[in-house]
This record gives C-alpha cells, structure tokens and sequence, in this order.
C-alpha cells in the first residue's frame, strides 16, 4: 500500500501552512483624490521582495505600499492627478508623460496595483492612445491599459536583491518557509514507487503517462493535471 504523498499531506499539516502572522499587510494602492501622504516607517515583510512603506494620510489613516526607490522617513507622496513627476507619487496613467517609469501599476481602475510590484521592476509609459494608455511591461511585451488606471511614478526599490547567492542551506530554507514553500524540493522521478506514482525505474523518468484527469484521485493527481494539449507545437495551426 502507497503513502500519502507530498500533494496529499499539504492540505492537512501545519508544516506546509504561511507564517501569515508575521507578514505586516498588503500593499494597497489608496484611491484618494488630491492629498498628500506621509512616510512614517519602511517595513521589511518576509514574503514582499521589495521593502514597504507605511504611509500616513491625512484624515489620519494608514496604508501600506511598495516603496519606491528615492523615497525615505518623512517623504511626502502626493495622490491625484495632479501631482509632480517625483519617485514615490501617484497619480493616473493618462496623465504620465511618454517614457517615464512606473511601478504599482493597476490593470483596471481601483484594482490596488498588479503589474511591477517586485523588487526592481518597472513598467514604461510608451504612448497615449486616446483613452487608452500602452506600457512596456517588466517582460518586454505591449500592453494597453484603461487612463483611469493609477501607477507609482519611478523604479521599486529593493533591485539587485535576488543576485546575492544563498550561500547556505539555511538561507534557502528561510527563503522557502517565509513563502510556505517546501525546502529541499525533491522531484517525483527521484522517489521510490512507495512514494510517488512516477517514482522507480532504472533510471529517472515518468514510466508511462504523466497526464492526469481533472477528477483524479489526490494520490495520483501529480503531472500535467487536465492538459489541453501535450507534446511539441509544430508551428502555427490551419
């Protein structure tokens, strides 16, 4: 008889469950008209990449975002549309000029921020199209993107963090237990028959197929789970 294997117990032990108490909050972009904030603290938060920043309105409410590189205790951010083209202020897609850097970017009005929220990233203001506003993403692609949406002016900060080497086990184990993930990850392939439908063999590989149904049983829903294809793509379809 099989045990249970890695996708099974992760619904049920506390081992594979997020620290959640540890992490400060969201980042919440506000949607406020024409006031300006306060930076009161910069928050360092496990499962973030990029430092937050705790910023203080003026109807006396708090609110956390990504802090953008530029900004430090005691900046003021401005939020509206009309505001300077300073790091750290935020303001509507339409009135961003050509070719400035954004971060926090939302992809319908009132969203919050979903584009260029880790550590580094930006997004490029590349053109007005009427109502519509096109931004190079961090990935190089086009996107068009309602006016109304709001962004961060400038770079996030925290770049350059993910090239520092994890020079030990402990770092790596650190790093995977803030995001409730599993250090060291071991393949299936790698496992004993006992442990895992693809393990055994004479050599590392899926004996058999490694498709799976949507309703397979959760001891053997490992693989490529409901694939609308499989195989090499051939090129474009006729």
């Amino acid at each position: 008889m099989g045990k249970r294997i890695r996708a099974q117990r992760k619904g049920s032990s506390p081992r594979y469950r997020v620290s959640s108490h540890r992490f400060p909050g969201a980042n919440r972009m506000p949607r406020e008209a024409d006031v300006v904030g306060e930076v009161t603290e910069l928050v360092h938060s496990p499962v973030h990449t990029a430092p937050l920043a705790r910023m203080k309105l003026p109807d006396g409410d708090t609110t956390l975002v990504v802090a953008t590189e530029g900004i430090s205790i005691g900046s003021k951010v401005a939020i509206g549309d009309n505001v300077s083209l300073r790091p750290g202020n935020i303001t509507s897609l339409s009135e961003i000029p050509e070719g400035t850097a954004i971060n926090n970017v939302e992809l319908r009005p009132g969203d919050g921020g979903k584009v260029a929220r880790s550590a580094g990233n930006s997004c490029i203001v590349e053109a007005k199209l009427g109502d519509k506003v096109r931004i190079r993403m961090p990935s190089g692609s086009l996107k068009e993107l309602p006016g109304g949406c709001r962004a961060t002016i400038g770079v996030l900060a925290g770049h350059g963090r993910d090239e520092m080497p994890l020079r030990t086990a402990g770092a790596a184990h650190y790093k995977a237990k803030a995001r409730g993930k599993l250090f060291p990850h071991v393949s299936g392939v790698a496992m004993n028959p006992v442990d895992h439908p693809h393990g055994g063999g004479n050599h590392q590989a899926v004996h058999g197929p490694n498709s799976v149904a949507r309703g397979t049983p959760p001891g053997a829903k490992v693989g490529l789970i409901a694939p609308s294809r499989t195989g090499r793509g051939r090129g474009k379809r006729v």
